[in-house]
C-alpha cells in the first residue's frame, strides 16, 4: 500500500520510502494549506497520501514535525524561484517586479487562501514551537534577500525598503484572501514601482550630494511616499 514492501525485502535503493515521504509532503501541502495545520489529522493524511501509519511515523515523528517539514518545503520552493532570477543576471530593481509578479499570480490563483506563512504563524504563536520559528526564519531570510537586492540599487536606506518591501507584501497577500484579488495584486504592483523609484532617486541624491562634497541628510524623503520612519524631533 505504501510502497515500502520493496525497499524493506532488500532492493537497498530507498527510491520507494523516499516516494512515500514525498506523498505524505505533498498530500500535507495539499491539506494544511487549504484547511489549516490544526484541522487535519494523521489519520487522514495517511489515508489520502496512500501510506500506513508506520510508515508515517518512520519518516515523521508527529504531524507537527510533518507541518515543520511542509513550511521548509514552501520556504525552498521560494528560494528556488528568486535564485532562478539572480542565476539569469537579472538586474536587481527586475528580481524585486519579479518576485512582485510571482506573488500576483498566486494571490489570484484558484484556491488562494492567503500567506502559508502567516497562516502557520497564527496557528502556532508560540514563538518557541519549531512551526513559528520555521516561519520567522524565512522571513529573516526574505528580509535579508530583498533588503540586500535594494542595497544594490543604492546603499542609502536599503534597510527600510526592505522592510517597506515585506509589508507590502504582507499586505497584498492578505488583501487578496479577504478582499479583492485583482485589486490587491494591482496595488501591489504600484507600490514596488514606487518603492523602486523612490529607493534609486535616493541613490542619485546621494552621488550627487557626494559630488558636491555635501552630507546627504538621513531620512530626507524625495516625494510624499517614505521608505523610513519620521525622523524624531
Amino acid at each position: 500500500m505504501d510502497g515500502m514492501a520493496t525497499t524493506e525485502a532488500g532492493t537497498g535503493t530507498g527510491r520507494r520510502v523516499s516516494e512515500a515521504r514525498e506523498r505524505l509532503l505533498r498530500t500535507a501541502g495539499q491539506l494544511f494549506y487549504a484547511e489549516g495545520i490544526h484541522k487535519v489529522g494523521v489519520d487522514r493524511l495517511v489515508a489520502e497520501s496512500k501510506v500506513t501509519n508506520a510508515t508515517f511515523y518512520r519518516h515523521f515523528r508527529s504531524k507537527e514535525d510533518l507541518a515543520v517539514a511542509y513550511i521548509a518545503s514552501v520556504d525552498q520552493a521560494i528560494r528556488a524561484q528568486i535564485g532562478s532570477l539572480t542565476a539569469a543576471e537579472v538586474p536587481s530593481d527586475g528580481v524585486l517586479r519579479g518576485i512582485g509578479a510571482s506573488l500576483v499570480e498566486q494571490i489570484r490563483s484558484p484556491g488562494y487562501r492567503g500567506c502559508a506563512f502567516l497562516n502557520a504563524a497564527a496557528e502556532f504563536p508560540d514563538p518557541e514551537h519549531p512551526v513559528h520559528r520555521a516561519v520567522v526564519q524565512h522571513r529573516a531570510w526574505f528580509l535579508q534577500t530583498v533588503t540586500g537586492l535594494f542595497a544594490e540599487i543604492t546603499a542609502v536606506q536599503a534597510e527600510y525598503a526592505g522592510r517597506h518591501f515585506v509589508m507590502l507584501r504582507d499586505g497584498a497577500m492578505s488583501a487578496g484572501y479577504l478582499g479583492d484579488p485583482v485589486m490587491a495584486g494591482e496595488t501591489l504592483l504600484r507600490g514596488i514601482e514606487g518603492l523602486l523609484r523612490i529607493h534609486a532617486a535616493r541613490g542619485q541624491d546621494d552621488r550627487t550630494a557626494s559630488a558636491s562634497g555635501q552630507v546627504s541628510p538621513t531620512g530626507t524623503t524625495v516625494s510624499d511616499l517614505a521608505c523610513s520612519p519620521p525622523s524624531s524631533a
